[in-house]
């Protein structure tokens, strides 16, 4: 709660002094039933990406580039899911709507980092793919342990340094109409809409960050894609190049979950209120149920070293 020591009590003009988020509008009378499938992807999301962090962390043999950035994939992951299933059970077990303001924008401030780190990840992993492929002579000695660290400690400091301000711009806006976010959770963009006073400054800032981060990301590993296809085609061997492109799938799988999810949640944004509110609402979490559950899948199924070694961590014999 450390965005709010740094303001006086009055900094906040509001008449309303909490949100309340959505459910599944229309069919309150069904949440327990929904809970039921939310709550098994909970956990299977729980199991799958602590599974992926245990196996990586304990077998020496995966303490190379590809799988450590696979444990801060799963790690990220897990982040997302831990601060936004428990509000979506919570509406749905208690109906408990209602969140303060500063539990609304100390869960902003963990969403949206959490999908900046997991952008980053996602990013970092494209290009190990790409030294991989373009100088995997050089693989060991480009991407060291030392670097890899480099590496986290700058997603970290750049998606700490971005997200600080967003709770702190919000933090000095009005709220005085509606206070029924469209959302299971809070989100930045939610917020503003709800806001009665100047949204400028908090508005152009998020587009900021947006685009800063995860937009720049996309177009780096849209780069790396084209850089390493231009690679993979001056291979002289069909058979070589099949092999290149296939280390690449569970990464492919990954950005497609990531960056279509976020692409569907902008367009709802947008079109929303077209759509009918329980189809909306539904459609929305789906941007934070579905990479978090579906990567340990992808990456289990399609990697070898990993399924081996989860086989093992289950069935010791």
């Amino acid at each position: 709660m450390l965005f709010w020591h740094h303001f006086p009590a009055n900094s906040t003009s509001s008449i309303i002094s909490s949100f309340l988020v959505t459910g599944i509008p229309g069919l309150e009378a069904g949440h327990v039933g929904f809970s039921i499938p939310f709550c098994n992807m909970f956990l299977f999301t729980l199991v799958g990406n602590l599974t992926i962090i245990t196996v990586v962390w304990r077998e020496h043999s995966l303490h190379v580039p590809m799988y450590l950035f696979l444990a801060m994939l799963a790690a990220s992951d897990l982040g997302l899911s831990l601060v936004t299933f428990p509000t979506m059970l919570h509406i749905f077990w208690l109906d408990a709507r209602e969140l303060t303001f500063p539990a609304c924008f100390t869960q902003m401030f963990f969403i949206h980092t959490f999908q900046v780190v997991e952008s980053a990840v996602i990013l970092a992993m494209a290009f190990d793919r790409y030294v991989a492929i373009s100088q995997h002579l050089h693989y060991s000695t480009i991407l060291t342990h030392r670097v890899i660290g480099k590496i986290g400690l700058i997603i970290v400091i750049r998606t700490l340094t971005v997200q600080v301000h967003l709770p702190i711009l919000l933090k000095r806006l009005c709220f005085c109409g509606s206070n029924v976010l469209s959302h299971s959770y809070c989100l930045h963009p939610d917020i503003i809409k709800l806001s009665c006073s100047n949204t400028r400054v908090s508005s152009i800032y998020g587009l900021f960050v947006v685009l800063s981060t995860m937009g720049l990301d996309f177009l780096l590993i849209l780069l790396s894609y084209v850089l390493i296809l231009k690679t993979v085609l001056s291979i002289a061997s069909h058979g070589g190049r099949l092999k290149a492109l296939n280390t690449c799938i569970s990464h492919l799988c990954a950005v497609v979950l990531f960056f279509t999810t976020r692409i569907c949640l902008c367009m709802l944004h947008r079109f929303g209120p077209r759509l009918p509110s329980h189809v909306y609402v539904t459609m929305a979490n789906m941007h934070f149920l579905i990479p978090p559950v579906m990567n340990p899948i992808v990456y289990v199924v399609k990697t070898k070293q990993i399924r081996d070694k989860v086989l093992k961590l289950f069935f010791k014999k």
